[in-house]
């Protein structure tokens, strides 16, 4: 499915994904409503079916267990879910940002929806920020997303990006929460939520201290390709040496290869101090080749396979291993 520009919005630079209407700073929820796409309501019905019946008019039945979820604007049908499915609103997940924004100094940054008004996001910078060897900046960000068919639970994720190169990074925190899932059988309660946030955003100092010991991590050439090998071609080297090329292992070839030659100084960022031969430059070009180089039918897709997908695990994977080589 194209995208459609008008279902994103953001203010500042240009996001990575390069969609959206972009808006001027401090924008109330209203207009970012409006313009990034999310100013309509999730509507529900029971499934209806025609039941056929010999020498009678069809019978129209209900089966209460199943209901359709469609769009208040269009009326366009989304998904078909169980009954006790408990719908989170688009405008729900710009409400989340309300007091976030106006009390405690986070900024929204970019919203919108994917696939139809399927799934939904917002993004806002928490003011925290900083900064490795070489300027190489990486700042927080909180990313609230949820979805209306099923495929994602409503998740908020204390997230970075690097600056240079607008690569996202979901936080790997230590005796902290990470991700905050509320799946769709219960209620979503937004202040439950923001605790449990109150203490992932404390844990930004703990979370750069770690990305810190990986800039100082220097890498030698045998270790990088294990690390390439490990993130994205996770199999053994016997696998490996009997495949044929476009099959099996080597069906990763090209993101092998991409991602060295970004790790290399092909990369955004990868001359700076912070990531020039090191564990923290390894991670960036993974993070980079996710965001901006990995096939993809198009932005739309891309972006959700980094946020929510298979890019997404790529990136776990990434994290896991380089704090392997700091472990």
């Amino acid at each position: 499915m194209a995208h459609l520009l008008q279902q994103m919005a953001y203010v500042g630079q240009t996001p990575w994904h390069e969609l959206g209407n972009q808006l001027p700073p401090k924008q109330p929820l209203e207009v970012w409503a409006e313009q990034a796409g999310m100013n309509w309501s999730i509507c529900e019905t029971p499934v209806r079916y025609t039941a056929e019946q010999a020498g009678a008019p069809d019978a129209s039945m209900t089966f209460e267990d199943q209901k359709v979820l469609y769009r208040s604007d269009n009326k366009e049908a989304l998904s078909v879910v169980g009954g006790r499915y408990k719908v989170v609103q688009p405008r729900e997940v710009l409400e989340f940002y309300r007091d976030l924004t106006e009390v405690s100094g986070f900024e929204l940054e970019t919203a919108g929806v994917l696939k139809a008004g399927r799934k939904f996001w917002a993004l806002a910078k928490t003011g925290k920020e900083t900064v490795l060897k070489g300027n190489d900046v990486v700042k927080g960000y909180i990313l609230l997303a949820t979805s209306c068919d099923g495929t994602l639970a409503t998740t908020a994720t204390p997230t970075t990006i690097r600056v240079v190169c607008n690569n996202t990074l979901t936080m790997a925190l230590k005796d902290a929460v990470g991700a905050i899932k509320v799946p769709h059988s219960t209620n979503f309660d937004a202040q439950a939520v923001k605790k449990q946030l109150a203490i992932a955003v404390a844990g930004w100092d703990s979370f750069m201290y770690r990305m810190k010991t990986l800039s100082d991590r220097k890498v030698k050439a045998k270790e990088v390709e294990n690390f390439l090998l490990k993130v994205l071609s996770p199999v053994t080297a016997d696998v490996r040496q009997t495949s044929k090329p476009g099959q099996g292992a080597f069906a990763n070839e090209r993101a092998l290869k991409k991602v060295q030659a970004l790790f290399e100084g092909h990369g955004r960022g990868a001359e700076l101090g912070a990531a020039k031969g090191t564990a923290w430059g390894l991670l960036c070009s993974v993070t980079e080749f996710v965001d901006h180089e990995r096939r993809a039918r198009s932005q739309e897709f891309r972006l959700d396979s980094a946020w929510f997908g298979q890019g997404a695990s790529i990136k776990h994977r990434a994290m896991d291993a380089a704090l392997q080589l700091v472990s």
